[in-house]
């Protein structure tokens, strides 16, 4: 059976074994999943010998290894008896591996069992090797191999992943942040959009614009309670409705008591709302008319100066399905653009303190020190600034979202 070991690693001749040949990847402890004693010491004792400074902790059945491995210091490596008293050949190592995916499996087969071990790498396991020719360093040899395969598993399954997200963020940032549909050069538009830090996908900010065949512009810029692809997904729904609206010919207040009907079909939670503000230059230039749901207000340019704007509004959409009632105001232009924004764009703090936060006050005087740029600087401006104050905190806690859009100036 090999030479007597002590408990506390030596062998029998007191010496204790030499520095580890798995180094700093191997695992510190091991699993053994095995009901036969015999052979259990045979795998600890080759264990020893092959000089890997590695605890074998023991399960006789199944049951009792995925008891073990529910812990968050489960073992990293498990060898597996394909012969348990509650599992038996492929199946041991489906089971193991659905409740404990992370574990690095090395299966232990009996004489001319070659297609059960081939059979279990097919399942999942990381290597099989037969008892019958077990020695010191291959076994040793298999442990380090297969905790290195399930390194490889794990971080090719996380940069799949990964890219899988990027599409995902790439086909929602398509919907949400669209080019805007224009018969002519005579609007200008700037848009931009910046994710929180936390958000590994597109939240539920929108925007779009669009002018139809009169000559009319309208624009919305919409922002969905909560993070995440399902809050994405229903931005992109609010947005395409917004346009689909529109060029059918919905105006004013109706639009929102529209949207609110789609938003509610589609949120997967009773808590879940949308604001917007939804906006129509008549080709006249002379004013614009506004409808906001539960939106923020937004700003003015007339030149150099810039004036907030708070005009009437609503409910956000979903808050109290049905009962709401959204008004529509103009606003007379005179020249001016409008500067529409979600409220990541003022919502962030930078002090520790409860009120040290831009708020609405503070954004009016960003914009006020930048009120000289061209359109396209004046929003880099506001971005930049917002996250330069972040910088600190990690960047900005939520997405935030810019529009600026006006008339050009006739020639």
């Amino acid at each position: 059976m090999g030479i007597p070991r002590a408990r506390d690693g030596r062998d029998s001749r007191g010496s204790r074994a030499a520095a580890s040949p798995l180094g700093q990847s191997g695992p510190e402890t091991v699993l053994l999943v095995e009901d036969d004693d015999g052979d259990a010491l045979l795998v600890e004792e080759y264990l020893a010998l092959s000089g890997a400074p590695i605890e074998v902790v023991r399960a006789r059945d199944l049951a009792e290894a995925l008891a073990m491995l529910s812990h968050r210091a489960a073992p990293e490596c498990v060898l597996l008896d394909l012969h348990l008293p509650d599992a038996f050949g492929v199946d041991a190592v489906s089971r193991l591996l659905k409740d404990a995916p992370r574990a690095a499996v090395v299966v232990l087969t009996g004489l001319s069992e070659e297609d059960a071990g081939l059979a279990a790498v097919a399942s999942g396991a990381q290597e099989y090797l037969s008892k019958s020719a077990l020695e010191p360093q291959s076994l040793s040899r298999a442990i380090r191999y297969a905790v290195q395969r399930k390194q490889i598993e794990r971080a090719n399954v996380a940069l799949r992943e990964s890219s899988m997200r990027a599409e995902e963020n790439a086909r929602l940032e398509r919907g949400l942040l669209p080019t805007p549909l224009l018969r002519g050069d005579d609007w200008q538009v700037t848009a931009r959009y910046r994710p929180g830090r936390d958000h590994a996908l597109l939240g539920g900010d929108f925007y779009d614009v669009v002018q139809t065949a009169d000559g009319t512009v309208h624009v919305v810029i919409g922002d969905v309670s909560g993070h995440g692809a399902a809050e994405a997904a229903l931005g992109v729904c609010l947005r395409v409705a917004w346009r689909s609206f529109v060029l059918a010919g919905t105006r004013g207040a109706e639009l929102p008591a529209m949207l609110e009907q789609m938003l509610v079909a589609e949120r997967a939670g009773e808590h879940v709302f949308a604001t917007l503000t939804s906006l129509e230059f008549p080709p006249d230039r002379g004013t614009v008319k506004i409808v906001r749901a539960g939106h923020p207000g937004l700003l003015l340019r007339r030149g150099t100066d810039v004036q907030w704007c708070e005009p009437p509004y609503g409910p956000a959409l979903g808050l109290v399905p049905g009962s709401g009632v959204w008004p529509e105001t103009a606003e007379p232009l005179d020249g001016a653009s409008v500067v529409l924004f979600t409220d990541g764009l003022f919502e962030w703090k930078y002090g520790d303190g409860p009120d040290e936060r831009l708020g609405e006050e503070g954004l009016l005087a960003l914009a006020r020190k930048h009120g000289a740029l061209p359109a396209d600087d004046f929003v880099d401006a506001l971005i930049q600034a917002a996250e330069t104050a972040t910088a600190g905190r990690g960047g900005l806690e939520d997405d935030a979202a810019v529009v600026h859009a006006g008339w050009r100036p006739r020639t």
